[in-house]
């Protein structure tokens, strides 16, 4: 009950948001000089009867409060236009790039908590020692270094030189795995920082100290009491980064040619394609919404503590 009336006014809530979210996309795409009918006609020659019938056609030509209204009211009923460089429906588009995007997060974000908690655990476990150390080292490292600048060297030394996996393209999950690389690696040195500033609180407290009294085994310790407990935090820094893997692979999609959402959403920029951009951002924001969703319901879960406060 108390997390169905939070998922509830989770989802109010939104509504206003991806209004407002709506509204000010809409009027960023607005001012910009030249719009879409510029991009339509690229290095052809135009005159002004072209670019008149070009605005009509797209009802460019209109006021910003009836253009979106008009779109508006299409798309509170699922229908988000067309494309007005591509001439197919926006909602075909996105269906058609969706599944590369959410392989490549998903992937992604396996890689990222297999590599994350773990060797944050290691380090916490560890302090000061050469594990600990080696292990901040390096995810310092990865943590600095920018997710395309790893992708251009995993393609190169992975995919040219030691011929491992594809250099670019979709097709089994081989070609998915240098991106998903990529992406996971900066990812999961945030985590790892994340799990050992979490570990070393937790093994502060006086029932690790009473479990450890007790002759309880350091992984049992660690497994049953140090992780549950150290959880909020580490499933914080995991739904932001599964939203953002879903939303922020732009570099990652572009090194390696995958024709994903990101790629998509860079060419629509470019293009001041309106339906296809509007449409592009509601869906990121709807992800982080539900992302920011699902972590609030799994503290809820995790730690009843979290879920008897909410109900107070």
């Amino acid at each position: 009950m108390i997390i169905a009336k939070l998922v509830a006014r989770r989802l109010a809530a939104a509504v206003v948001v991806l209004f407002v979210l709506s509204v000010i996309t809409f009027a960023l795409l607005a001012l910009p000089e030249g719009g879409p009918e510029r991009a339509l006609l690229g290095n052809r020659p135009s005159t002004p009867e072209v670019l008149e019938a070009i605005r009509a056609k797209y009802l460019l030509d209109e006021p910003f409060l009836v253009q979106y209204w008009n779109w508006f009211t299409h798309a509170i009923t699922g229908d988000f236009g067309t494309s007005i460089t591509a001439r197919q429906p926006v909602m075909t588009m996105i269906g058609q790039r969706f599944p590369i995007t959410a392989t490549l997060g998903i992937y992604a974000l396996v890689l990222t908590v297999l590599i994350g908690i773990p060797a944050g655990l290691a380090a916490g476990l560890r302090r000061g020692k050469l594990v600990d150390k080696s292990i901040t080292l390096v995810s310092l490292v990865f943590m600095s270094a920018p997710a395309f600048a790893l992708a251009l060297l995993l393609l190169y030394v992975f995919a040219v030189a030691l011929n491992w996996f594809p250099v670019y393209g979709i097709g089994d999950l081989n070609h998915f795995t240098l991106p998903a690389i990529a992406l996971a690696l900066g990812q999961a040195a945030i985590l790892v920082r994340q799990t050992r500033a979490a570990a070393l609180d937790i093994g502060g407290q006086d029932y690790i100290t009473f479990a450890r009294a007790r002759g309880l085994g350091r992984s049992r310790i660690w497994g049953r009491y140090s992780l549950r407990n150290s959880a909020l935090p580490i499933l914080t820094v995991a739904g932001l980064i599964a939203a953002g893997n879903l939303t922020g692979a732009v570099f990652v999609e572009q090194t390696f040619s995958l024709p994903g959402l990101g790629s998509l959403l860079v060419q629509a920029v470019g293009q001041k394609d309106i339906p296809l951009v509007q449409a592009l951002v509601l869906l990121g924001g709807l992800v982080m919404i539900l992302a920011n969703l699902l972590v609030d319901v799994a503290y809820m879960i995790v730690d009843p503590r979290v879920r008897y406060a909410t109900a107070a």
